[in-house]
């Protein structure tokens, strides 16, 4: 007599179907997750758009020029930020800036604007009535090197940055004799203007002649100018300037400023 010995199947395909249903959860869920990181960006885009056409207006206003403002809202994510009615941060950056400016005065290629902890509730976003407002607002306007030594109308003359100084060097006739200046600026703020103060500029080859080193002295003297700058939006308060690569950056602050009527 034969006898069959009958085992139980392994639960193999089961565990396969919990593996396989697991997976898919975990890719809905990524699905999902990214859809809403879509939905964020796009909902801060159409914000940003929105904040760029406000600008606009408000330096139309102002009597100032600039190409269109290039407007990024900082902070992840955007949607909880707007629930909350308070942002983390909002970058403006203005090019080409021109204003009201008295005397010697400058165009500002770039201005670059953060806004800090701005408080925005969304009924103000949905009626468009109350303020936007920043507690603080930091600029930096940068100041060709170009637009400065037109001003100093001085021909041959040179400005560039230097171990974090502005460096001038300039061809000078001294009796008769042609010799290269060079030097270091003073740099500070005064009422609004930049002030830029040359004092002891050097000459290689100075001819040992009475009233040689006069001439120099009254150089610096001549190429030492105050710059007006173009008023500046947002209510910014000049602060400082200093030297750098691609020319003057003028720090300026204002604190507590509404964004949408300034």
């Amino acid at each position: 007599m034969t006898t069959y010995t009958y085992e139980e199947a392994p639960a193999r395909p089961r565990r396969r179907w919990g593996r396989r249903l697991l997976i898919f959860f975990i890719v809905l869920l990524v699905l999902l997750g990214g859809l809403l990181v879509v939905a964020d960006r796009v909902a801060a885009s159409v914000a940003e758009r929105a904040i760029s056409e406000e600008v606009s207006k408000e330096l139309v206003a102002q009597e100032i020029k600039s190409s269109p403002p290039e407007v990024g809202i900082g902070g992840f994510p955007f949607l909880t930020q707007v629930l909350s009615g308070k942002y983390e941060s909002i970058t403006i950056s203005l090019r080409d800036l021109e204003g009201n400016v008295e005397g010697n005065g400058v165009r500002v290629p770039r201005l670059d604007v953060d806004a800090r902890d701005v408080n925005a509730p969304l009924d103000t976003i949905r009626s468009g009535q109350g303020d936007v407002v920043a507690q603080t607002v930091n600029g930096t306007a940068t100041i060709a090197y170009a637009s400065v030594v037109a001003l100093m109308d001085q021909p041959g003359l040179r400005l560039s940055e230097r171990d974090g100084k502005l460096f001038v060097t300039a061809p000078l006739d001294v009796v008769g004799q042609q010799v290269t200046v060079s030097g270091t600026a003073d740099l500070s703020v005064d009422n609004g203007r930049v002030r830029i103060r040359f004092a002891d500029l050097t000459a290689e080859g100075l001819p040992q002649l009475p009233g040689a080193e006069a001439l120099i002295n009254q150089y610096a003297r001549q190429i030492s100018i105050s710059v007006a700058l173009p008023e500046l939006p947002f209510k910014l308060d000049v602060r400082g300037v200093q030297a750098r690569p691609d020319g003057l950056a003028v720090d300026a602050q204002a604190l507590n400023v509404a964004l949408n009527q300034w």
